[in-house]
């Protein structure tokens, strides 16, 4: 296989509970969870991308930021999903605009927390970068 260009193919997302965590986020975007591989618990993203979460149990959990880019016909169920979950969403990454979302770069956008604290952020447009 020749790779032309440099490709993002999986991250780990330390988790306490990894099945709690892949399942949450597998629910709130609309994804499924994949069988175990070694430690990890797999989410696919759909785009050669895949989310392995990772048990830590006997240290915290740093939470991290992931943006994910969700097509705009999909976003209204995210957030509905959100909702059915009891989990706020905002507006801004601060998490200071409760039940609201964002308008950036002529899309809508949302975050929320993971049930570890991670920073998660839904968007329908990439940012416009300098």
């Amino acid at each position: 296989m020749s790779v032309t260009a440099v490709q993002l193919d999986h991250v780990v997302v330390h988790a306490r509970d990894r099945e709690l965590s892949a399942e949450f986020l597998a629910a709130v975007l609309g994804l499924s969870v994949g069988a175990p591989f070694g430690p990890f618990l797999p989410v696919d993203l759909g785009n050669g991308v895949t989310l392995d979460f990772y048990e830590k149990r006997d240290e915290p959990v740093q939470g991290q930021h992931y943006a994910f880019l969700v097509p705009e016909e999909r976003f209204d169920a995210m957030v509905d999903r959100l909702e059915a979950l009891g989990v706020t969403y905002f507006a801004d990454p601060r998490h200071t605009e409760p039940g609201q979302v964002n308008r950036l770069f002529g899309g809508r956008g949302a975050y929320f927390a993971d049930p570890d604290g991670h920073n998660m952020e839904i968007m329908t447009r990439p940012y416009a970068r300098p």
